[in-house]
């Protein structure tokens, strides 16, 4: 993944999310131009939001987004705009697709995942956190040795 860090006045910032809503009931409602519309949707709230779409998927009754955001926002903030705003979108270009599928006006399931995506791994950035005071940063060497220099008590 490229590293395309960004800069506010007080931050450098690269931050991407992996975000999955479900379709309500799981119910297998979104058809291909359905899924083409709703990556539209999802680009559009996207920029509203100072944020970009980065890659989109999707499945008969789920979808995937991949988004670069902003440190500012309050993610579930942010998932709740997206969810009602494709949704209604949705509702109104699709009603008679969607009518068969739900009496009411809903669309997609109240839950959600999102998780951080990274360029480094987990164990990558545990084992630069760990070299925290070695040779190349000293003050950590120091607070070591003495702890290791220590008898015990």
């Amino acid at each position: 993944m490229e590293r395309n860090n960004k800069s506010s006045s007080h931050a450098v910032y690269n931050i991407k999310l992996h975000i999955v809503f479900v379709t309500k009931y799981r119910r297998k409602t979104l058809t291909p131009e359905l899924l083409d519309y709703l990556k539209d949707a999802f680009a559009d709230c996207f920029t509203a939001w100072r944020c970009t779409l980065v890659d989109f998927g999707g499945e008969p009754d789920h979808v995937h987004l991949l988004a670069d955001i902003h440190p500012a926002l309050d993610i579930s903030v942010l998932i709740n705009n997206l969810k009602t705003a494709s949704a209604r979108r949705t509702r109104n270009r699709f009603a008679e697709h969607l009518a068969t599928f739900y009496k009411k006006p809903l669309f997609w399931h109240r839950a959600y995942f999102v998780g951080s995506v990274g360029g480094a791994t987990l164990e990558t950035v545990r084992a630069y956190v760990d070299a925290q005071g070695t040779e190349e940063h000293p003050r950590k060497a120091v607070a070591k040795a003495k702890a290791k220099s220590k008898p015990p008590a």
